[in-house]
């Protein structure tokens, strides 16, 4: 374990800079998203790059206890943008 205060290891700031730059890139997705709506086709590739090439019908189902299910992708996605955990999944 490092010592409080001192800098990361050179691994460990490439950790910490991957998961910014993946947080970056979320918040970035969620920002069209608002702007633009599901119909969008920007928004709708990133769905589909999200899911191997096919939007999920709906509902989709979740392991959240205070949401068990999403009446489709678009408003699953939504919850996450809102909630800001980007990297929830079903």
């Amino acid at each position: 374990a490092q010592q409080p205060g001192t800098p990361l290891s050179d691994q460990e700031y490439h950790k910490f800079f991957k998961f910014l730059r993946n947080t970056i890139q979320a918040t970035t997705a969620c920002h069209l998203r608002e702007l633009y709506g599901c119909k969008n086709s920007l928004v709708q590739s990133l769905d589909e790059y999200e899911n191997h090439g096919v939007i999920p019908p709906g509902p989709v189902c979740s392991e959240l206890p205070e949401n068990p299910f999403f009446h489709n992708f678009c408003t699953f996605s939504l919850y996450r943008c809102i909630m800001k955990k980007y990297f929830l999944k079903v």
